[in-house]
């Protein structure tokens, strides 16, 4: 645990701060519960509000998101410097999340994971999901698929591709990788994640009975382009997760 957060003071700054971290450790545990990370890998970041040079949390190289607190997330620069915490920045979510960052000032958080249905979806040449579920209707207008990303991110140029493609996106599916979704608020980005997470799930589910899709009116769609709490429960959804972890995961807020 680091110096900064061991006496943290009361000011309004680091109370928020804390308040912050105790959001992301939870969105990491929640992630690891419904199986969206690959192993030690996957990232999600939050830029911190405040005056000064930007920064933002991440988590460190080298952990399960299960095993993950508030304390262990690491504050980085747009330069991928390691600015307070103990560990280090992994090269490629450097690559990802701080060049959407940069052009996407709206994109406060950024959750790149590779869940099961999601990341299934992104494997198939020419599926994306269809306007047929209830969902479909909120959720299309907001998705970019990225037919591009053939090789893993190693650089600020390929970084800077995606970040473009994103634009005002919120989720973008990665052929052949998995999804990154973004949003103003840290319940923004986890909820329109788990919603997207759920939508492949039932297309998918649907396609392998091998019976054609059925399709809801184009009139229909919702056409929200803002943040996505601002039409569902988002704070109200990671609060409720936040309650099971308080009982059986305590430790995700030291």
């Amino acid at each position: 645990m680091s110096v900064a957060i061991q006496n943290l003071s009361s000011s309004a700054a680091e109370e928020r701060e804390w308040a912050l971290r105790c959001d992301m450790a939870a969105v990491f545990r929640v992630a690891a519960r419904l199986g969206w990370n690959e192993q030690i890998g996957n990232h999600n970041s939050l830029m911190l509000p405040g005056e000064g040079p930007p920064r933002f949390l991440i988590n460190p190289r080298g952990y399960l998101f299960q095993e993950l607190r508030a304390s262990d997330l690491i504050v980085c620069d747009l330069d991928g410097r390691v600015l307070q915490g103990s560990g280090e920045l992994r090269k490629v979510a450097f690559h990802i999340h701080a060049r959407i960052h940069v052009q996407n000032p709206g994109a406060a958080c950024v959750i790149h994971v590779h869940p099961r249905w999601l990341t299934a979806l992104s494997l198939l040449r020419d599926t994306e999901l269809a306007l047929s579920h209830h969902n479909n209707l909120l959720l299309n207008d907001r998705i970019v698929y990225d037919h591009e990303g053939d090789e893993p991110v190693h650089q600020n140029a390929e970084g800077d591709r995606i970040a473009a493609l994103m634009a005002d996106k919120t989720v973008m599916v990665m052929r052949g990788h998995g999804v990154t979704v973004v949003g103003p608020r840290v319940e923004d980005a986890f909820d329109e994640c788990y919603f997207a997470e759920r939508t492949a799930m039932v297309q998918l589910t649907a396609l392998q009975t091998g019976q054609p899709l059925h399709r809801l009116p184009e009139g229909l769609r919702r056409k929200h382009h803002g943040p996505w709490g601002d039409k569902v429960d988002a704070r109200l959804h990671l609060d409720a997760w936040r309650r099971i972890l308080d009982r059986e995961e305590p430790a995700y807020k030291e």
